[in-house]
């Protein structure tokens, strides 16, 4: 019972920040948030320049479907990380809740039950010089990063979108 009421009070805790925080309609910190974005950027660049360069990294199972879940994942990064970059936490927020659910744990699970990759070609777009730096994953290791990502963020996306619907039930209540 006293483990109910601190999830509870912490829970509690973690609404009236989220509250606090959302009415403060000044920019995440900006460098950050950027360069979030440029990372997820840079990684969308790479497979985009994989599939455009048939290097061999995407196999036959990468069909519409799997570029939709890949491709849509970077992509609701970078609008995350930029709506936040320009103070649309709520707006931000709500998408990284709810589209998180579908493109990376539902898109996850898919992306790793069709295993669309080939990583013996993933260091292939690279100069050879830095090569090294990430050729030693394989499609072993990749499975795992993936399995991890996929519990990860399954966790997260569930303890956000309980957030989201606590904030938007204590935003409705304080009207």
């Amino acid at each position: 019972m006293n483990e109910a009421k601190g999830i509870k009070s912490w829970l509690t805790k973690r609404i009236d920040q989220e509250l606090k925080d959302l009415s403060n309609q000044e920019p995440s910190n900006p460098l950050a948030t950027i360069a979030f974005a440029l990372v997820f950027t840079i990684i969308l660049l790479y497979l985009i320049a994989h599939q455009l360069l048939s290097t061999g990294f995407f196999n036959t199972n990468f069909d519409v479907l799997a570029m939709v879940f890949l491709y849509g994942s970077l992509i609701e990064w970078i609008v995350v990380a930029i709506l936040e970059s320009v103070g649309q936490k709520n707006i931000s927020r709500d998408i990284d809740a709810f589209g998180g659910i579908i493109f990376v744990v539902i898109g996850g699970v898919w992306l790793f039950v069709v295993f669309p990759f080939e990583f013996t070609y993933f260091a292939d777009v690279l100069p050879e010089s830095i090569r090294l730096l990430i050729q030693w994953i394989s499609n072993d290791v990749a499975r795992v990063i993936l399995v991890l990502w996929i519990v990860v963020n399954t966790i997260a996306a569930f303890y956000y979108g309980i957030l989201r619907v606590s904030v938007r039930k204590a935003r409705a209540y304080k009207r």
